[in-house]
This record gives structure tokens, sequence and C-alpha cells, in this order.
């Protein structure tokens, strides 16, 4: 009779335990579902795994190059048409190597060569929100590449001439808010994927980083955005460059078009303190004159 009451105190303060460890589970899991949205919209996937009307992230939309054209896949959490069935090692490898849960190496049409540069933590997160999402069963398309390239063995050779991994390491000489904005421009928004120029071989021309591309995505003339005062966007004030990056507004009053407007779509969900950390970032890029041009 006497153990009843302190029977009954113990298990309530089990029961209390029990459910704000499950509250607390509940709110970490809110927290990295909301960290893995942000990232997905940031980083473009949905635009570029959707196929226009499409269902988000089954695939299927058409990238045109100078090597033919890639057919981006289903990443949707289907088990077998995406990828469900992937392990968080599977996921992390395909961003950080470029290599498939089979072992096939990706195309750099593929931006891993900028996702290599995320944080493991934030990979974890982005693969967390995307199978929280409806899975579809789209069947993936084959690629439509020239014949020299038709053969994995040439995706493995130009991994081994261009490719470095890695997580991006702050620089201790620049500011916090400076290394974050190098983060969102490097690995994140891989803003230099479509800016910087490539050479014959498709590999981006480190040399001339944000000065611009004549031959951008589908074959668009791509802007220089270095500080250069000529010809990037020196001579842009910093609310010019938010205006921009949250409405896509260029300081002459017009709007961005072509593939640069479902850019803005996902980099207009930047908080107002990576925003102006990226803003931070781009203005302290060293100066190229490149007037992009054919």
């Amino acid at each position: 009779m006497i153990l009843a009451p302190r029977l009954l105190a113990a298990v309530g303060v089990l029961i209390a335990a029990s459910s704000w460890c499950a509250s607390a589970q509940t709110q970490a899991d809110k927290k990295l579902l909301a960290r893995g949205e942000y990232i997905l919209k940031i980083s473009g996937c949905s635009h570029c795994h959707t196929a226009e009307n499409g269902v988000q992230l089954a695939g299927g939309r058409a990238l045109v190059t100078p090597f033919g054209t890639f057919y981006t896949p289903n990443i949707t959490s289907h088990k077998s048409a995406g990828i469900g069935a992937w392990s968080a090692d599977d996921f992390q490898r395909a961003l950080h190597h470029g290599v498939s849960p089979n072992g096939n190496d990706y195309y750099p049409a593929f931006p891993y060569t900028s996702y290599t540069r995320m944080l493991e933590a934030d990979v974890r997160a982005l693969q967390a929100y995307i199978l929280s999402l409806p899975a579809s069963e789209q069947p993936n398309r084959d690629h439509e590449l020239a014949w020299f390239v038709d053969w994995r063995t040439a995706a493995w050779a130009w991994k081994w001439l261009f490719f470095s991994p890695g997580e991006l390491p702050p620089q201790p000489a620049q500011s916090a808010q400076w290394n974050r904005g190098a983060y969102i421009a490097e690995a994140l928004a891989h803003c230099g994927e479509c800016h910087t120029p490539r050479n014959l071989f498709g590999a981006m021309q480190t040399e001339l980083a944000y000065a611009g591309n004549s031959h951008g995505p589908e074959d668009e003339l791509v802007p220089n955005i270095t500080s250069h005062k000529g010809t990037g966007i020196g001579d842009w004030s910093r609310a010019s460059l938010r205006e921009f990056l949250q409405f896509g507004e260029l300081p002459n009053g017009e709007y961005a078009v072509g593939s640069m407007d479902p850019v803005i779509e996902g980099i207009r969900h930047l908080t107002p303190a990576d925003r102006d950390a990226l803003i931070d970032y781009l203005l302290a890029l060293p100066p190229i004159e490149n007037r992009i041009s054919r």
C-alpha cells in the first residue's frame, strides 16, 4: 500500500519523460525538414528535376549542352523509380563525389562539382526533406548524347581530369558573413556553374570565375557578375542587388528572363541575413573585364 503512490509517481514521471522526448524529437524533425526545404529552394533542385507541367522532382527536364541532351532523373521518394531506397551514404556520395549507388560516375550536367562543397548536415537535411515529399513512379529517360561521351568511362575520365571533391573550407581572413555568402554562391546556389565560361571539355575556367558565359543554359548569354564596374556588377548598389535577388529586377527596371527566372524563384527565399551575405561575397569578387557577346 505504501509503494502504490510511489509506483504511480514513477509511472507518471516515465510518461512525462516519454512525452517530452517524443515532443523534442518532433521538433527536431520539423527543424530538419525546414532546413532541407530551404536548401532545396536555394539549390534549384525542383527546377532542374521537374519537367514543364510535370510532377515535382519526377525528372524529365531536358538539359541541352554541346555534348548532347541530358534528361534529369526522378529524385522523388519512390523506392524504385526515384531515390526512396537510397541510404544516407548513397545520397551523400552522389552529391559529394558524383557517384551513383551502383558505382557509376555521373556526368557533370549534374552539378556535383559544386554540391561537393555542401556541409554534410545540409546534405542530410536535403535528403530528409525530399523523402518527405510525394513519390512518383515516372520512369527516367535515356540521355541523347554525342558518341564520344555516350559511355560512362567518359564521365570517369572527366572527373579524373577536372573534379576535386571536398566541402568548402572557411577562409579565416574573411568575415563570417563573407564566408556564409561564399558557401551560398559556391555550394548551394552553385552560381559559378552558369556564370563561369567553360573549356572545350565542359570544365569551368576557374581563372574566369563568375566572368560570364557566352554559351550558358539553352545556349543563352550569361552575364558577368564579378565586381568589374564596366562589364560586371561593380557599379550596382546593395539596394539594387537586394531587389534583383528577391524580385529579379535589374537596375534599369527590367526583369530577369530565361534560365535566370527560375533561379530567382529559388533564391528569393533567402533570409535577409543570407541575402546580405551573398551580396557581400559577390561585391568582393575580383573584377574581371569580360563583356559577354557573340
